[in-house]
């Protein structure tokens, strides 16, 4: 079972990931890591209006990493634009999708389209293990 976790990049969002990333590969799972080409941790870039072709590269990595998994973990605590379109790219490829909301969720939007939503780390490793085949 392959996973990618997507959520915010922006601030400390990245580093959410990559917690989550690492939390995963502990327990035995395997990991579409799209952040591993320095280019694709973008967190320090305020404005992309200016680097079209950089933003088209990173969208393209990231869509063929969610080809490349089963299973998409989507760290949801706060609103990302990104997150928001891996989730429905992911749906529409028929991709399991599990919401990791770990505060209030205040939209519709990622709970409608989740298979799974869990309130924490520990919670999405034991649905995952569940999972596992």
């Amino acid at each position: 079972m392959k996973i990618m976790v997507c959520g915010p990049i922006a601030g400390k969002g990245v580093d959410e990931i990559k917690i989550l990333q690492k939390i995963l590969i502990e327990n035995g799972f395997q990991v579409i890591n799209q952040l591993k080409a320095e280019e694709m941790n973008y967190s320090y870039i305020d404005d992309f209006r200016n680097k079209k072709q950089l933003a088209e590269r990173i969208v393209t990595s990231d869509l063929k990493s969610i080809e490349k998994s089963d299973i998409i973990v989507a760290i949801c605590n706060e609103p990302s634009f990104g997150t928001a379109i891996e989730i429905y790219y992911a749906k529409k490829l028929g991709k399991k999708v599990i919401i990791l909301n770990e505060q209030a969720q205040p939209s519709p939007w990622p709970i409608a389209f989740a298979d799974q939503i869990v309130k924490s780390k520990e919670e999405l490793v034991k649905k995952l293990l569940k999972m596992s085949f």
